[in-house]
């Protein structure tokens, strides 16, 4: 019995809409927070570029402008030295002390290092310098060293002079730029987040403060207001915010009064009629059969006239916060069929599976069976047929720490689009049109919503779970096993 009613719960949690996967939104805080990462992640990088790009100008130009300079002032001193000496070149270079030179005179080449031979040279930059006789500069990579190849004619004694001076400082020294300049950007990046993070966090709180006011008020809480501000720019808002609830809360407790003063205004004569009817159906068998029909129709009215004025003093009591619980521990299966048996239809079918007939709530025994005897009525007028009544715990809990109660009818069922709208007061839609009888004022299921939120629990209705027309009502209330 009770493998059954598990399966249905989890198909009545699992049934539903099917969702479509969409993109959502960004909130305010989270586009605060993009705009400051994404802003410090650029600024970072600008300063970053343009840190390296003139670091890198500043160190090659240095370096590029001494070694042009030096190899000029060598290239002179060998111009002498080969006008005085131009069989030994080998001795000349010694002499000269210069770095890794290479000489190309008398069609020879001369150096002091066997990795800076012409082989190395470009075949541009040769060109360039012997043949059409310009100084030319290049950097070049030998054996993984970068070097900086500066070549120099020498018109004088018709000679070349190249020199080959390691930049492989430099690239580390930019490399050690670089690794610092990413860092600084990261760090700068996340100072940006952190900061946004702040700021969103700041602005964002006066939204906080009015969605949780809001949330007071839509609770019942009429008299929550926002503090007041020094800020010009929220200043608005506070006060827009607190007027708007103070004319809410004006125009509710205005409604409640009425609701509440029109309810025991009406009490009085409707108790001196319902007095006159009792008399009147004492003499019943000594009237002629239309007027009997007609009193039948009277004894109807007023005992719906009654319900609907004990459904408004309800209400207006809900409203005015005047609703105090008188809790009972209750055993839910004894409790039900109690509750049935009380009821307009005592023969209601009812199945309580085995572990429900050891789970216990604690609640208002009056209140809670007031909400099982506004579900049956309300299946009994719009049902089209027999209730059938189940007490059961929704999922494999261990323990269990909640018990579901469901009404089910036969009748056309609820459309999906008005299954919240019924819980509402005076609220009917097309539903008492599409289903079976027209009876009540739309406060029934109202009252059950305002009971079972008193409770710590939530009622809805489904469609039933055998295929057929009708709907489940599910109540759930938290529980516990004895």
């Amino acid at each position: 019995m009770i493998e059954p009613q598990v399966a249905k719960a989890r198909s009545m949690r699992s049934d539903g809409p099917t969702r479509r996967w969409r993109i959502r939104p960004m909130g305010l805080r989270s586009r605060i927070l993009l705009t400051f990462g994404l802003g410090s992640l650029a600024l970072s990088l600008f300063l970053a570029l343009a840190t390296f790009n003139f670091t890198r100008s500043n160190l090659v130009d240095e370096r590029t402008g001494s070694a042009i300079d030096q190899t000029y002032t060598n290239a002179s001193r060998l111009a002498v030295d080969l006008r005085s000496n131009p069989t030994n070149i080998q001795t000349v270079l010694e002499r000269l002390g210069a770095d890794r030179p290479l000489v190309y005179f008398r069609g020879t080449w001369t150096g002091n290092d066997a990795r800076f031979s012409s082989s190395v040279i470009p075949p541009s930059f040769l060109n360039a310098v012997l043949q059409n006789r310009q100084p030319t500069t290049m950097r070049i990579e030998v054996e993984n060293e970068l070097v900086l190849a500066v070549g120099v004619p020498i018109d004088s004694v018709d000679a070349a002079y190249f020199e080959f001076p390691s930049v492989d400082d430099v690239r580390s020294t930019l490399n050690s730029v670089n690794l610092a300049l990413v860092l600084a950007a990261g760090i700068t990046t996340l100072l940006g987040i952190v900061l946004g993070a702040i700021a969103a966090s700041r602005a964002v709180r006066p939204l906080t403060a009015a969605s949780q006011a809001a949330q007071a008020i839509a609770g019942g809480r009429l008299d929550t207001r926002l503090e007041e501000t020094e800020d010009p720019d929220l200043a608005v808002l506070t006060s827009s915010f607190n007027d708007m609830a103070s004319a809410l809360q004006l125009r509710v407790e205005r409604d409640t009064r009425f609701t509440s003063d029109v309810s025991h205004e009406l009490r009085s004569p409707l108790m001196t009629l319902a007095a006159s009817v009792e008399v009147m159906q004492a003499r019943r068998d000594e009237m002629p059969e239309r007027a009997q029909v007609a009193l039948d129709l009277l004894v109807a009215d007023v005992a719906r006239f009654q319900g609907l004025v004990e459904d408004l003093l309800e209400i207006s009591r809900f409203d005015a916060g005047g609703i105090r619980l008188n809790v009972d521990e209750l055993l839910v299966g004894e409790f039900v069929r109690q509750a049935i048996a009380i009821s307009s239809a005592p023969d209601t079918r009812i199945l309580v599976a085995e572990i429900a007939e050891e789970m216990m709530i604690k609640g208002d025994r009056r209140r809670l069976a007031r909400v099982v005897a506004n579900l049956i009525d309300n299946g009994r007028a719009y049902g089209g047929g027999e209730l059938e009544i189940s007490v059961f715990v929704p999922d494999d809990e261990d323990p269990p720490s909640q018990i579901w109660i469901t009404v089910e009818d036969h009748g056309p069922g609820v459309p999906q689009d008005e299954r919240d709208l019924i819980f509402e007061r005076f609220a009917r839609g097309s539903i008492a049109g599409r289903r079976s009888g027209s009876e009540g004022a739309g406060l029934g299921l109202a009252l059950v919503d305002e009971h079972i939120k008193l409770h710590r629990g939530r009622v809805w209705v489904e469609d039933r779970l055998d295929g057929l027309d009708g709907a489940c009502f599910i109540i759930e209330l938290p529980a516990e096993r004895v």
